[in-house]
């Protein structure tokens, strides 16, 4: 018996194309195609704050699947935003952005937020996760060297807790890891069971 035998009457599509997304996905132990949408334009009113954020762009994500969902279709979409002083750091547009982004947060405390939406046909469902991330201090060569052997330049924040990065620098979590990686597995497998 599966643990998300409730879901048995849908195609679940995950939409992104992030390689750590699926592979947290797959560790629920159901089945799923993954199928990101190309073009969704990711903009946000630049009111919002915080987890508001990813929050937002996840309702937007899941928006745009819905004209072409078919009927027994449940889509998962999700984004992660990094937050700190006031300020959300997104994916960075080069190594430069990069370098500044990790001099920023080194030696600091920052927010992960992750913004899920869960969408069918009748129903919608949309939460956010927050982790905190202290990252000790980095020197120059660190970050140069992380930035060229992992190039971070598709992860918020411009690095992955799994990597290099995460294991010389992060000295502590408070959250969930999984979060921060860009998936809250255990909130979203809590979120799954209630879907009729």
């Amino acid at each position: 018996m599966l643990m998300l035998d409730n879901l048995n009457k849908y195609k679940i599509i995950l939409a992104s194309a992030s390689p750590r997304r699926r592979e947290l996905l797959a560790g629920l132990d159901i089945p799923f195609e993954v199928r990101p949408l190309p073009g969704v334009d990711e903009s946000f009113p630049s009111s919002l704050q915080g987890g508001d954020i990813p929050l937002y762009i996840s309702k937007k994500k899941a928006e745009a699947y819905r004209s072409q969902m078919a009927a027994d279709e449940l889509v998962i979409t999700a984004d992660t935003i990094v937050w700190l002083d006031g300020k959300p750091l997104g994916k960075p547009a080069d190594a430069a952005d990069a370098r500044r982004m990790l001099e920023f947060m080194s030696g600091k405390s920052h927010s992960v937020f992750t913004g899920v939406t869960i969408i069918t046909k009748d129903v919608m469902r949309s939460f956010v996760a927050c982790s905190q991330v202290t990252f000790a201090q980095l020197t120059t060569e660190e970050i140069d060297y992380y930035i060229e052997k992992y190039r971070p330049m598709d992860k918020a924040g411009s690095y992955g807790v799994q990597e290099w990065i995460g294991y010389i620098g992060i000295s502590g979590i408070d959250g969930s890891y999984f979060n921060v990686m860009g998936l809250p597995v255990q909130r979203l497998y809590n979120e799954l069971k209630q879907i009729p």
